[in-house]
């Protein structure tokens, strides 16, 4: 609407403490902003028990205006206090009341302690079930194309999958064998603590070799696999989704998962039996020097652990392997392909993978751990 005239203000002192405003000329952005501070000043010093606006002068407003005059609707409401419009044109007053977006909604009730800690719970558990479900779909369409490439092997991109396998395995072999070499060491002086009341020092040999094989040397071995690798596919992936050179692939028509996680997912699988074996040599390693501190010969030591375990011991702890290498790289690309904008993005997707990669690796080992007790393995 054009302006035809300055807005102006006056006042009025009505009975039993009311105030009547006297608005004329253009009720604009402009005028608006030049009464604003007059207008509320006023009306805060003299809290009328009865306002009333005189708007037979205004020849036009806009949303600024309107904005004004629900502004001191809704103060005078809030006080209880009666407020009125006096003169305005219809079609200004069809405007206001499209406007006005009615009195505010009354505050709801602050919930109780237990509301919030049921809601705090559902929402707990429906975030993990999503997440889970998504685990699941996203590990079930890479099987899928996994299987794709063992029917048509040249589908991989073999060279990054040999160049992931020897950053992931071959450059992981030291601080595998170092932890193997201490878990084998601890393992055998704490057990040895119990045997040697019974002066059965020779049986800390079976229960290391047991312990291993079955169960410490693949769940260490994963568990730095996950730290080390799962973390370093997570921010890879994440980099990439960051600086949008995934966008870039999907753009292009090549599929992230068979361009991305696939090699990974192969290189994971194919190297966590391996480490686990190099894992589980240091720790029977460990394990014999303090068996040869304790005065027993080597070939009695080696003969020991021979008799203790067999080769089902050992198979069955590297079938779990190829499962945690496929969670491993499966978690590590899946929470690598979710990352967000933020700055801090990259670093929670590496948070993220390690943490439900452990979570994951443990379940399953637990889902082994009751297949192999009924199967009797």
């Amino acid at each position: 609407m054009a302006d035809s005239g300055a807005a102006s203000l006056d006042y009025e002192q009505l009975e039993e403490d009311g105030l009547r405003l006297v608005l004329k000329g253009t009720l604009n952005a402009a005028g608006a902003q030049q009464l604003w501070p007059q207008v509320t000043r006023k009306v805060a010093q003299s809290s009328p028990s009865t306002l009333e606006i005189d708007a037979r002068g205004v020849e036009s407003l806009d949303a600024a205006g309107m904005a004004l005059l629900l502004e001191l609707k809704a103060g005078q409401e809030q006080r209880q206090q009666d407020f009125r419009i006096r003169g305005l044109r219809d079609d200004l007053s069809e405007l206001m009341r499209l406007f006005d977006p009615g009195p505010p909604a009354p505050p709801k009730p602050a919930p109780t302690w237990l509301v919030c800690a049921i809601h705090r719970v559902g929402e707990i558990s429906h975030g993990s079930l999503v997440g889970f479900h998504t685990q699941v779909s996203f590990l079930g369409e890479i099987f899928v194309r996994l299987l794709g490439v063992l029917v048509h092997p040249h589908r991989l991109r073999w060279a990054d999958t040999f160049l992931i396998a020897e950053k992931a395995g071959a450059n992981a072999v030291g601080i595998v064998a170092l932890m193997g070499f201490l878990i084998g060491l601890i393992l055998a002086f704490q057990s040895a603590i119990g045997m040697r009341k019974f002066g059965a020092e020779i049986y800390v040999a079976d229960l290391v070799v047991l312990v291993l094989f079955r169960e410490l040397g693949p769940l260490i071995t994963a568990f730095i696999l996950t730290s080390r690798s799962g973390s370093a596919f997570a921010a890879e992936l994440g980099t990439m989704k960051v600086n949008e050179e995934i966008d870039a692939l999907v753009t292009m028509g090549v599929d992230p998962v068979q361009f991305l996680a696939l090699p990974r997912l192969v290189a994971a699988i194919c190297v966590m039996p391996l480490l686990t074996l190099f894992n589980e040599l240091f720790g029977l390693i460990g394990c014999g020097l303090v068996m040869r501190s304790f005065g027993f010969p080597l070939a009695t030591y080696i003969d020991q652990i021979q008799e203790a375990a067999s080769l089902g011991d050992l198979f069955g702890g590297l079938v779990k392997t190829f499962v945690f290498g496929a969670l491993i790289a499966g978690i590590g690309c899946l929470r690598g392909l979710q990352t967000g904008k933020s700055p801090s993005a990259v670093g929670d997707s590496a948070t993220r993978a390690v943490v439900s990669g452990i979570v994951a690796i443990v379940v399953a080992d637990g889902v082994f751990a009751v297949m192999y007790y009924y199967l009797g393995i």
